[in-house]
């Protein structure tokens, strides 16, 4: 039996730097000065500190799937795939621009010697909103050499920005979507296709827009039995341990979750997700030293902290697939 490990962080705007050639003027205007100062020596110390976390994870051994959110461009996530050479694996990407306002995106690094993506087999779904946001990302992985099909689908839904209540149509809205297209994925591919949401959802598990709109259940027996499309959210233990991968005023928030299909809880897909494998990956390092464990942010420009990661932690869970 195979094991995957794979892995989602929001790694906190990785952006390019502040006067990039490959940034639109559109782009340019929309940000503002809020890359002012973000120069090469700071993207290169933030790509080195992301790296260093990266390589801790699967014990040392690096994700052999990373979900990754906030990156602006296939060029930091080539600088960021670079620095994991450590690890000796042949890491690629996947990604698609997107009409985000910010020009923040959702992408993967995948490992080359463990997967393949056909021609054709990676989608951007849009999320209806008065103002661009991020899409969600499909990618249909074929893991190697059994061919068989895993559906990685990438979520950065819009943030609480302007207040949690005043936001939440957005997060509704993205929430049925991704419900639409687990349906459409299981319409395509069958019933007990292998499918895996993770992302930040900028809500938490109990949230309408997770356990309504997506339709991502608490127990797992309600997924199995549904007549309707469902999935399991992996994170309620994590909630109920009191433990955020986000921390806001002081309170832990699980925004970064994972969920999986029924074809990952029965095995009728080849695949089978652990599902008490989920971790909350709080290296030392990365964590404050104040009363709450909040995770220490790089930041940017004349606010930078290049002892710093990003706002969020990595998550990370284990599936398996039959030889």
């Amino acid at each position: 039996m195979a094991a995957h490990h794979i892995a989602f962080w929001n790694v906190e705007n990785l952006f390019d730097v502040e006067d990039s050639p490959r940034r639109s003027d559109k782009l340019q205007r929309a940000l503002g000065r809020e890359l002012a100062g973000w120069n090469q020596a700071q993207l290169d110390a933030k790509i080195a500190q992301l790296a260093w976390i990266i390589r801790q994870l699967n014990d040392g051994a690096g994700p052999d799937l990373l979900g990754v959110c906030e990156v602006e461009n296939a060029h930091v996530l080539g600088l960021l795939r670079d620095a994991l050479a450590p690890l000796g694996r042949d890491y690629r990407i996947a990604h698609a621009d997107t009409a985000d306002q910010r020009g923040i995106d959702v992408a993967f690094l995948y490992d080359g010697a463990r997967y393949a993506i056909r021609d054709g087999e990676t989608f951007s779904h849009f999320v209806m909103r008065r103002t661009a946001t991020r899409d969600l990302f499909q990618v249909n992985l074929r893991t190697k050499p059994s061919d068989r099909l895993l559906v990685v689908i990438g979520n950065h839904w819009p943030s609480r920005s302007g207040g949690q209540a005043e936001s939440a149509a957005y997060r509704a809205i993205a929430g049925e979507t991704l419900a639409y297209f687990h349906e459409r994925i299981r319409q395509i591919h069958g019933k007990d296709v292998a499918v895996l949401a993770m992302g930040d959802f900028n809500d938490e598990p109990f949230d309408p827009s997770l356990s309504d709109y997506a339709l991502a259940e608490r127990q797992a027996q309600k997924v199995l039995n549904a007549h309707t499309p469902r999935l399991l959210n992996l994170m309620w233990p994590t909630v109920g341990a009191a433990l955020g991968t986000h921390y806001y005023n002081n309170h832990a928030n699980v925004l970064d979750q994972f969920l999986v299909s029924k074809g990952l809880l029965t095995g009728a897909s080849g695949f089978g997700a652990r599902t008490g494998s989920v971790r909350v990956e709080q290296f030392p390092e990365m964590v404050d030293a104040g009363d709450y464990p909040d995770p220490i942010r790089f930041g940017r420009g004349d606010d930078a902290n290049l002892g710093g990661y990003s706002d969020h932690y990595p998550i990370s869970v284990v599936i398996d697939e039959d030889d």
